[in-house]
């Protein structure tokens, strides 16, 4: 360990500035569950709060504002929380050991709780993507891929999740008492009759915080008061609720399929799971006792969740992990495609997947992978040559914590124990790769700007008459009240980064054909050793893979 000090910046830290044209604002939103509408059962009456950040486009800072820090209060709870999350096998636990109070002054490169910007499009409105979390995850630890989404012109909603698969998490209380902490939750990963439960009770607790959070937004968006009682905006409340104010008529959050659903890992299977709940209630609930689906998210019919989820709803899935879908209580719903391939639906056009190389590799989560976004996840429908497939890439050399903050903050750490490399490029493709499916679905975002063009210039290349084609140079516009027009026109790299024959060096389409292709369960493109055990923080998370990939096998058949 001691002789990667040398190499090691006294303090792990983010990019000064995100990739696209518009500075970021963050506000940290907590709100008491009993002022938001019930929209389906309380899975845990325990949880008396919804937690969320907010990214989005912001006014330029008039004064020096606070800095945001990565590690949230209490920060010594955290950093004991990650710790314990780590375990003492793990090895880059040893990051913990060595430095715990340099963790506390990492800060995130956004403007705490700014004015929100007045949006340049014709509607007036921000698009907006809700993130879900994975295992060991939190409402901070994608920050970097959600500031730069909000860069290019997206709201960008990161819930913390209650359930046990963060750290740790603090609900507070709004009388002043101190906050209840929700421990990590330890589920081996091997399946059996017991994971399946505990796996999901986790997902009735996402989903239904979900869908709270969308109600929040809601709320938000017409201007209702909130009572905002996160911990780090205490201090200046009457200025918070202020800013959130400001927030009114600005969401693109009421228009049906407006809004963009993502996620990592657990998180992944969250907002699949979601989408797939909310547009199939109907029937889940007249099959109810007579298939023995048992629904883990029942909206209101009359709840608005139930016409925002539609055909045209965006998904964009990273590291998706099956495993929590797979549910003998599920399997119904398992059977059914996404919403996109339905009447009105684009087919996978509205669908994005990016892999790890470490979950490309691993072969029965990717069959699964592929089967859960195709146009018949149980065999028995084929695809409609009418529609479009999904989108499925990944980027070489990465591992499964390079699509969230720590590949960046600790890259000499995740290239020594996971063979990662470039961790700020890998999170520009993943940028880029969802700011294009957001273009395709008929959102506005702005197009590439130069910072990031110069981090995929060498390998975007057209060719006319031999030559190599240039990029288009994102222009910046700026109007009177600071906000910026996108560029009309797309650059080469924005429209590449989808496209199957993509020449952008280490980014790898992936076949959508669930049948087994030459390179794709041993990686022959990169040569690497095909077993994933280095794929995920927690040591216990691929135990049992093999079985998955049985058990997987048995339920597909």
């Amino acid at each position: 360990m001691t002789s990667f000090l040398p190499s090691l910046n006294p303090t792990p830290a983010f990019p000064k500035h995100y990739g696209g044209p518009y500075p970021v604002g963050t506000v940290d939103i907590e709100i008491p569950v009993s002022e938001l509408p019930s929209v389906a059962r309380t899975p845990d009456p325990s949880i008396t709060t919804v937690s969320f950040r907010v990214f989005y486009p912001c006014e330029g800072p008039h004064s020096s504002p606070k800095p945001v820090y990565w590690i949230p209060d209490p920060q010594h709870g955290y950093v004991s929380a990650y710790a314990r999350f780590l375990g003492a096998s793990s090895k880059i636990s040893q990051l913990i050991a060595y430095f715990p109070r340099l963790l506390y002054h990492i800060t995130i490169p956004a403007v705490r709780n700014a004015k929100i910007l007045a949006a340049p499009g014709e509607s007036k409105r921000w698009p907006v993507v809700v993130f879900s979390h994975g295992l060991g995850g939190s409402r901070n630890a994608y920050s970097h891929l959600l500031g730069s989404l909000s860069s290019y012109g997206l709201v960008a909603i990161a819930p913390e999740h209650r359930e046990g698969s963060a750290p740790i998490s603090y609900i507070k209380q709004g009388n002043g008492s101190d906050p209840v902490h929700i421990d990590y939750r330890s589920i081996p990963h091997t399946p059996s009759r017991e994971v399946e439960e505990a796996r999901d009770e986790q997902l009735r607790i996402r989903l239904w915080e979900l869908g709270l959070i969308h109600s929040a937004l809601l709320m938000i968006d017409e201007g209702a008061k909130v009572s905002n009682i996160a911990s780090d905006v205490s201090s200046n409340k009457t200025e918070v609720q202020n800013e959130l104010l400001t927030f009114g008529g600005l969401l693109d959050v009421h228009t049906p399929g407006s809004i963009a659903w993502a996620g990592h890992s657990f998180g992944a299977a969250t907002v699949y799971q979601f989408v797939k709940s909310v547009f199939y209630r109907p029937a889940g609930r007249l099959l109810q006792s007579s298939q023995g689906y048992h629904p883990l998210y029942v909206p209101a019919e009359d709840s608005s969740i139930t016409s925002q989820i539609t055909p045209q709803s965006t998904v964009a899935l990273l590291d998706l992990w099956t495993l929590p879908l797979r549910s003998a209580s599920t399997t119904w719903l398992w059977r059914k495609p996404l919403p996109c391939y339905e009447s009105g639906g684009r087919g996978g056009a509205n669908v994005l997947v990016i892999l790890s190389e470490a979950f490309f590799k691993w072969r029965g989560n990717l069959i699964s992978t592929k089967q859960a976004v195709s146009a018949g996840p149980s065999g028995d429908r084929r695809h409609d040559p009418g529609k479009s497939h999904p989108h499925i890439f990944y980027p070489v050399k990465t591992a499964h914590v390079s699509q969230s903050d720590f590949g960046i903050l600790f890259p000499w750490a995740t290239k020594k124990f996971m063979k990662a490399e470039e961790p700020e490029r890998t999170l520009t493709l993943n940028v880029l790769a969802i700011l294009e499916l957001m273009r395709q679905s008929g959102k506005d975002v702005a197009s590439l700007s130069d910072v990031d063009r110069n981090a995929v210039l060498e390998t975007v290349q057209g060719t006319s008459n031999g030559h190599a084609i240039s990029n288009v140079v994102h222009k910046k516009h700026a109007h009177g009240n600071g906000s910026l027009h996108p560029s009309e026109q797309p650059s080469k790299a924005d429209v590449a980064i989808l496209s199957p024959q993509s020449s952008i060096r280490g980014w790898i389409a992936v076949s959508v054909d669930v049948e087994d292709k030459p390179g794709e369960a041993t990686n022959q493109k990169t040569g690497s050793d095909a077993d994933p055990s280095e794929a995920v923080m927690e040591s216990e998370f691929m135990n049992g893979n093999e079985d998955q990939e049985k058990k997987s096998h048995q339920i597909s058949e």
